[in-house]
């Protein structure tokens, strides 16, 4: 496996396999969060999210590495440097499902936590889900030293 640089060529493999490994995150979300919320704020996850992806590959202030296997996009991280707080962010990860468990996440937040350093900061933050569609997440998280902040967050339809 290799981990290179982002470029154009790789974004529809990218949405394709961010599609495939967040689908079993947004069916945990829906089973955890009120309905009507999780339809106010997800009426089509997959239309959301493959815009949200497009737009983070192309943002001029995310760096984007891909995990490639025999030629194959297999895995992605977007990166954001918050230089005034000295902070990497892991912004955006995903595995394609047909290589999950092959420490490809493993491998790509290493790769984060290395490049952050390398760029200067002195902390790395990473966002997730509490619920059990993120648990696979937070074990690579946690694996890499990461330490959770406990956080509540209320939803009500209004």
């Amino acid at each position: 496996m290799q981990i290179e640089p982002y470029d154009s060529s790789k974004l529809a493999a990218i949405v394709d396999l961010s599609l495939r490994a967040w689908e079993p995150v947004f069916e945990s979300i829906a089973s955890v969060m009120d309905p009507e919320v999780y339809r106010e704020h997800h009426p089509d996850w997959r239309v959301t999210q493959r815009e949200a992806v497009q737009a983070t590959c192309q943002a001029e202030d995310v760096h984007v590495w891909v995990a490639t296997e025999d030629s194959q996009t297999v895995g992605f991280v977007a990166l954001k440097l918050h230089t005034e707080d000295k902070m990497g962010e892991i912004y955006m990860i995903a595995v394609d499902p047909e290589f999950q468990r092959r420490s490809i996440a493993k491998a790509l937040t290493e790769h984060s936590l290395a490049w952050f350093k390398d760029a200067g900061m002195t902390t790395a933050m990473v966002d997730t889900g509490g619920d059990p569609g993120h648990e696979p997440a937070r074990r690579t998280y946690e694996s890499a030293g990461f330490r959770a902040l406990p956080i509540a967050r209320y939803f009500k339809k209004v």
